[in-house]
């Protein structure tokens, strides 16, 4: 072989191994809980402390081992369908809610029975945990409210009425709440020191908010929309930074503060990963094959991982596929919980 030949060896190898890198995927599966009936499931919330991931699990909470994968149990007793669901360690309490009756109802973190049913609108359904206040937040989302509550009491203490049908809410840990206006296209601030919304930010180009995620340090609200868009906000002022295509389907939103990546999960059964550079500077890198219906998110923010519930389904191909809600069909029982890891976490 020539020293040409050497050469030429040399860097094929090397290209191929960087192209292999280059594909290797940002995050993949790494495990697959089975969760079971009930077949729906709406919203979910890792809890640090813990390291629990519950998760709203049609008439109850489900709780399941963020590390192995261990189902430890359920809070039952939410007829009318759980949507939401906030830890508050300090009190040993969780909080969840009953969509139809129009509920939130607490429970103990220990023994997992429920405590109390605390009135709140029609349609609870997102709950904010606000650390600075102590103080729990449920958007009703159809009548557009939202209902203060105080965990020292397990009363309300405060309704702020926003006009129009909204939907997740997200907190900031400094005194902020943030919630998706999904009927105005909108972004609502709230002062949790006064129970207050202190502004309201139009977001037009985003049809039907719906996952919101915040940037704390960086001081962005990551907002995602039905028309397969993801809108960056300036949580100080309500300035739109950036634009990025998404997945179809979203209805949740994530942030991870080590890796500087926002993520939306959406139920075509990707999940987007947003890079944030700088402040003003945010790129896509690209799309995570998941599950069909996966459309909901919550992340540990000590390693990464991020979890998502999604169930196999069946085809009615009589139907139109843009018809999700008819054209699919959850397969009985089969509702699972999916473990995604970064590709260098070495989980």
């Amino acid at each position: 072989m020539t020293r040409f030949q050497v050469l030429v060896f040399i860097l094929c190898c090397v290209g191929s191994t960087l192209g292999a890198a280059e594909e290797k995927p940002l995050y993949t599966i790494t495990r697959t809980v089975p969760i079971g009936a009930p077949d729906r499931w709406d919203l979910l919330t890792y809890d640090v402390e813990s390291g629990r991931v519950y998760i709203a699990h049609g008439d109850r909470v489900t709780l399941v081992d963020g590390q192995s994968g261990e189902v430890i149990g359920s809070v039952e007793g939410y007829a009318g369908g759980t949507h939401g669901v906030a830890i508050v360690s300090g009190f040993g309490r969780g909080y969840t809610d009953d969509g139809q009756s129009g509920t939130a109802g607490s429970f103990d973190l220990k023994t997992l029975k429920s405590l109390k049913t605390i009135k709140a609108d029609e349609d609870a359904d997102a709950i904010v945990f606000d650390p600075s206040s102590g103080h729990v937040f449920v958007v009703d989302s159809d009548p557009g409210r939202i209902t203060v509550i105080d965990p020292t009491t397990d009363t309300v203490i405060s309704t702020l009425d926003a006009g129009a049908k909204l939907e997740i809410g997200a907190a900031d840990g400094k005194g902020k709440v943030y919630v998706n206006g999904e009927a105005q296209r909108e972004i609502l601030r709230i002062d949790t020191s006064t129970n207050k919304i202190d502004a309201r930010w139009p977001i037009p180009s985003c049809a039907s908010p719906h996952g919101l995620a915040i940037d704390a340090a960086s001081h962005r609200v990551f907002s995602t929309c039905e028309n397969n868009v993801m809108v960056v906000v300036d949580a100080d002022n309500g300035k739109q930074i950036a634009q990025l295509p998404i997945g179809s389907r979203t209805d949740g939103a994530a942030f991870d503060p080590r890796t500087k990546r926002a993520f939306s999960s959406n139920g075509d059964g990707t999940l987007t990963v947003i890079g944030e550079k700088s402040a003003s500077s945010f790129v896509s890198l690209g799309s995570v094959p998941t599950m069909r219906g996966a459309r909901t998110m919550t992340l540990n923010p000590k390693t990464g991982r991020l979890y998502l519930v999604a169930a196999d389904y069946t085809v009615n191909e009589s139907v139109d596929p843009g018809d999700f809600r008819h054209r699919y069909s959850v397969v009985p029982g089969s509702a699972k919980l999916l473990f995604l890891d970064p590709a260098s976490s070495g989980h």
